[in-house]
């Protein structure tokens, strides 16, 4: 008995070894048709003794019905869904069509999955063997995708036979299968024949047929034994390129005709249901007997499910049937197909069925996308939509339809399909509503795919058409368009900058600007960008206040990022700690894992000038979690403010030089000045003013950054003044002092009167130094705090006011350090030195013998976080949780986590 692939099997065994140990493992098996990808799981499932295994394979015509593919691989487990968090059950459970609901968002089902396998590996290793994942539906392949890569600890192993595999599964290791080794290649071959073989003939078709398996079993039963005999046949033995489809069309050829036939019809069919079929086969007239045959050639079998043999075959058999014959099987399945129990699979068979085009079969394709919205299958309706399109008629509703398929390729994320499927809808006639969503369609997916300088002009636009035909969405639009032109920055058009979208809004008709909160804060932006600072307080602080706790979630989180940018502008420290921590809130409970990487960059920005460096920091970990988990391209905001207060340049410089070359091309002028404060940040923590004031500069002068313009300006006065520019200090003091005025808060005013003491001397600078850490001491924004201690102390010191120098000193040094501000702490700590005083040295941090990840969910378990509410803030299951907690408490001498908190700081 041929025994080949024994260096494949043994990778095989060492992922079941994995398993076995505890850990987690990912694996593509990846080679051509018939190379023996099915085999070799097969192979793993017998020798994966002890495991739990559950199997999902795609096929070919059910692609289109959104996750069928994971709903096979979860079946045996859905007993155990009720043990999931509310948010993951309730989002699986609609995803399978099982509970009804909103459409839940496809991260929440993942996570629903991930937490699902992990609990079912607790009693036994889990093996999930997913076959012919190239056919896997789309929705199906990205859940799978993002759980893949968050395995860790959770004695699942997940192994894809695929042919070529997608981006979704790139990176992933890798086993490549190739064909056979002449050795085994001959050692099979002449298993499957009937009589020896001339050698030459033999070592001619293992070449020529690469060693593929299923080439090579196919020659005898595809071939006369007198062409076999002594090898003098080759000529028509020897398999060209194609040859094993060619070889098993010819063997079906040779069938019954109506074995050919219910070869069709079970090919038609994806789900495997052998009632199914015969029902069917009975509308058709088509005996149990034709099976026989099938079955004796090996190319099917029918039992407790129908199975071919190979994709292959079930492949060859459905395009070998002529158009009418394949319409014919469609429409036995939909006689045969419960219109109750499964309405979209028969709506299916109905358009395959079809002949031409035909209305009520379109209406019923146009229900069925519907239904498979509100399931999440976002991917599914737009195939349902786009089948509805071929079979539309009437050019009116032919264009609606297909307006509503880009609108669901665009959710499902595919742009380029969108782009196309757009085109279709605007070559139609559409009523103004429709062209006004096509215009907002195109410039969402301008946005969507490039972030920069187009999407503003194009939902400029959108937002001008909607405005007589539907002022909600139009007020909606506005505040996308503003917040566009904002992140484009200072790479935005001149027609679609901040400036000119602020323009369009003021003289918009009044009825845009209601007055709900979004619209307040839409029109309250729109002044500052129009009528000056000063003029647009009053309204920005009303818009700010107007977002209170009891406002709908669903009204809140589309505007939270401009909210919690407006309280930046008006300097309202407690209202920006409280608005970003809701806005993190809201994106966490509702599930709105698209508006998380943003919510979670917001927060951690106030975290770190609040001076709670390590809370920030988990919050900079689980921004790029949730961007790789959704696939948002946001730049790392808060990772480069994080490394430049840390003032470690090897950390920071590179993450900052990447961003810039990133940002560039993508036309994210906001992203520019962020980086750019980022190192005026760093280098004034260095003592390197010269380079800070170079950083500093462009970032402070456009203004139209709102929040980053001001935190630069308030660098640019410092690293100006050290490095013997005193006019541009001056004049970025004029205007800092300028805004701190009208906005009249301690922390402006504080920040200001900091500044302004830089360019005093004598009396002046001592009164508004005591002035600066009198207003921030009462703000949360301890780094200004801290750093106006350092700052007043070094001038104390060069006063020669030594004993004075030494408390300010002192106090900033104790505080940067224990903020973990290294750069001015160490600033501090020269100082402090150069009055006489030594600092003392800072006990090192337990967790600095910690891993990032692990130092983050410590931090998390110490706040008080379940197991399952850590895993699901970070993608990752609570299994894995366990097992990096169980390592944290062995490396910090701990036992349990009421500890955590004596020992994290």
């Amino acid at each position: 008995m041929f025994t080949g692939r024994r260096d494949e099997c043994a990778t095989l065994d060492q992922l079941i070894g994995a398993l076995r140990a505890g850990e987690s493992r990912a694996l593509l098996v990846r080679g051509e048709p018939g190379v023996g990808k099915t085999a070799l799981l097969d192979q793993l499932a017998e020798r994966a003794t002890g495991c739990r295994i559950t199997r999902a394979a795609g096929v070919q015509s059910e692609m289109e019905l959104a996750f069928a593919g994971l709903h096979q691989l979860c079946l045996p487990m859905l007993g155990r869904a009720g043990r999931l968090p509310v948010p993951q059950r309730g989002a699986l459970l609609t995803a399978f069509g099982l509970s009804s609901g909103p459409a839940p968002d496809r991260f929440l089902i993942g996570l629903g999955v991930l937490g699902l396998l992990s609990d079912a590996a607790e009693e036994r290793p889990l093996l999930c063997l997913i076959d012919d994942q190239q056919w896997l539906d789309r929705a199906s392949k990205e859940v799978l995708a993002f759980v893949a890569r968050r395995l860790d600890a959770e004695s699942v192993g997940m192994v894809f036979g695929v042919r070529d595999p997608g981006q979704e599964l790139c990176g992933l290791p890798e086993l490549v299968v190739g064909g056979l080794p002449d050795a085994d290649a001959r050692e099979l071959l002449a298993s499957v024949l009937p009589a020896p073989l001339d050698t030459r003939i033999r070592d001619q078709i293992v070449a020529e047929t690469r060693g593929n398996p299923l080439a090579l079993i196919e020659i005898p039963r595809g071939s006369m034994p007198t062409e076999l005999a002594g090898g003098f046949g080759l000529p028509t033995v020897v398999l060209p390129s194609g040859g094993v489809e060619e070889r098993l069309r010819r063997r079906m050829g040779k069938l019954p005709a109506e074995t050919h036939r219910l070869l069709l019809l079970a090919a038609a069919d994806p789900t495997g249901d052998p009632a199914l079929v015969w029902r069917a086969a009975a509308c058709l007239g088509i005996a149990p007997e034709a099976a026989g045959p099938a079955v004796e050639a090996d190319l099917a079998e029918f039992d407790v499910r129908v199975r071919f043999r190979h994709p292959l075959v079930r492949s060859i058999a459905y395009q070998s049937g002529s158009l009418p014959q394949r319409r014919e099987v469609h429409r036995a399945l939909v006689a045969a197909t419960d219109q109750d129990f499964d309405p979209d699979r028969r709506a299916w068979h109905r358009a395959q069925a079809a002949a031409g085009p035909d209305e009520d079969v379109a209406a019923e394709l146009e229900r069925s996308a519907g239904r498979a919205r509100t399931r999440g299958g976002a991917a599914a309706a737009a195939a349902f939509l786009w089948r509805s399109v071929t079979l539309t008629v009437d050019p009116v509703r032919r264009a609606g339809r297909a307006l509503a398929a880009a609108q669901a390729e665009a959710k499902a994320g595919a742009f380029d399909v969108a782009v196309d499927l757009l085109a279709l809808a605007e070559a139609g006639p559409l009523d103004d509503l429709q062209q006004a969503h096509c215009e907002l369609l195109r410039a969402q997916l301008a946005f969507a795919t490039n972030r920069g300088r187009d999407a503003p002009p194009l939902l400029l636009t959108a937002a001008r058409r909607l405005e007589t035909i539907d002022a909600d969405l139009s007020g909606e639009t506005y505040l996308q368009a503003l917040s566009a032109a904002m992140f484009a920055g200072r790479l935005a058009e001149p027609a679609g900058d901040s400036k000119a979208v602020a323009g369009a809004v003021k003289t918009a008709p009044r009825r845009v600007r209601a007055h709900r909160a979004r619209d307040l804060l839409l029109d309250s932006l729109a002044g500052l960008f129009t009528q000056g600072y000063e003029a647009s307080l009053p309204s920005l602080r009303r818009a700010v206040a107007a977002f209170g706790a009891g406002l709908p979630a669903e009204e809140q989180l589309p505007a939270l990022w401009l909210v919690c940018v407006a309280a930046l502008q008006v300097w309202d420290d407690e209202r920006w700690d409280a608005l970003s921590r809701r806005y993190v809130d809201l994106a966490r409970e509702t599930g709105a894992l698209s508006e998380l990487p943003l919510a979670l960059s917001m927060r951690a920005h106030f975290l770190l000038f609040a001076g709670e460096l390590p809370a920030a920091a988990s919050m900079v970990g689980e921004v790029a979690a949730a961007a790789e988990a959704t696939g948002c391209r946001l730049a790392p905001y808060g990772a480069m403010t994080l490394a430049a207060l840390r003032g470690n340049p090897a950390e920071a410089l590179p993450l900052i030089e990447a961003a810039t070359t990133d940002l560039q091309p993508r036309g994210e002028g906001i992203g520019i000045s962020a980086a750019e404060l980022a190192t005026a940040l760093l280098c004034n923590g260095l003592g390197h003013y010269e380079e800070a004031r170079t950083a500093a500069g462009p970032a402070a002068a456009h203004s139209l950054d709102l929040g980053i313009s001001n935190w630069a300006t308030v660098e640019l006065v410092e690293a100006a003044e050290r490095s013997g520019e005193h006019d541009v200090a001056l004049d970025a003091h004029r205007r800092l002092a300028e805004v701190a005025e009208a906005a009249g808060t301690d922390w402006a005013l504080g920040v200001a009167a900091r500044a302004g003491a830089l360019l005093a001397d004598g009396a002046g600078a001592d009164r508004l130094y005591q002035e600066s850490i009198t207003r921030l001491g009462r703000t949360r924004m301890r780094t200004e705090l801290a750093r106006a201690h350092l700052l007043y102390g070094e001038w104390l010191r060069r006063e020669r006011r030594r004993l004075e120098a030494r408390r300010q000193l002192r106090i900033a040094h104790e505080m940067l350090e224990t903020m973990g501000m290294a750069a001015f702490a160490e600033r501090a700590g020269r100082e402090l030195a150069a009055t006489g005083e030594t600092a003392r040295k800072r006990t090192v941090p337990v967790t600095n013998v910690l891993t990032a990840q692990e130092t983050q969910i410590a931090r998390l378990a110490r706040d008080g976080l379940s197991n399952p509410e850590i895993g699901s803030r970070l993608y990752i299951s609570s299994r894995t949780v366990q097992y990096h907690l169980r390592k944290v408490f062995s490396k910090l001498g701990i036992s349990s986590r009421r500890q955590l908190d004596q020992v994290l700081h």
